[in-house]
């Protein structure tokens, strides 16, 4: 069992930055495939990015490709989502997830997710 929580989260005007980060509970975090989703109002979750347990391997959604940067923190059980150049379409809940396995986009193949932070970008 993985528990997550994510921080970071906040208001920022276009073009800002902000990083998010995830604590994960457990002693085998370097085991865990480690991702971020977002969802907007009305809208269905969706991927943002992924790596794997030895950094080794990152995906990103072509949306925040050049923008967001994802990496991770074994020592200290800890993954991070840098994201620069904020744009208000990037509003929406933030979500941390793991799966013990190897990276993957799909939402439904995550196993533990957090609780999610917001964050909204104003025009």
């Amino acid at each position: 069992q993985v528990q997550l929580v994510e921080s970071g989260g906040g208001l920022v005007q276009a073009g800002g930055s902000l990083r998010l980060s995830c604590a994960a509970s457990g002693r085998t975090f370097s085991s865990y495939a480690m991702g971020w989703f977002r969802q907007a109002p009305g809208k269905e979750r969706e991927f943002v990015a992924a790596i794997s347990g030895s950094s080794t391997t990152t995906y990103y959604a072509d949306s925040v490709k050049g923008r967001f940067t994802i990496s991770r923190d074994n020592a200290k059980n800890t993954v991070y989502l840098q994201m620069n150049s904020l744009k208000p379409e990037d509003t929406a809940v933030y979500y941390c997830a793991a799966r013990l396995a190897r990276v993957v986009t799909a939402t439904h193949r995550w196993d533990y997710w957090g609780q999610g932070t917001q964050v909204t970008v104003s025009s």
